[in-house]
């Protein structure tokens, strides 16, 4: 008889346990959270940087692309950067 309550134990714990990962498990809408804030994370450092990269490059005389180009990729690498961090930080 002993034998038959720890397993009737050890199912009920494992039931219960079932029930909490359905509960824990995050939404649709939390999902789609999740994902827009990824998408913000990177997306507003790479268009700061091409408006930056468009203004400097309106302050140099002559038709030039460098600062515009530049700034874009520093903005990319700052929202990767971003978009790294806030998924480590969340794992």
């Amino acid at each position: 008889m002993n034998d038959l309550q720890r397993l009737r134990r050890q199912v009920e714990r494992q039931a219960e346990r079932m029930k909490q990962a359905e509960a824990d498990r995050p939404t649709i809408l939390a999902q789609a959270a999740y994902l827009g804030t990824l998408g913000l994370l990177l997306a507003i450092p790479l268009v700061a940087g091409a408006y930056l990269g468009r203004w400097l490059d309106e302050r140099v005389p002559g038709y030039s692309i460098a600062w515009t180009l530049g700034m874009l990729a520093l903005g990319l690498v700052v929202g990767a950067v971003n978009v790294w961090l806030f998924v480590s930080r969340r794992a």
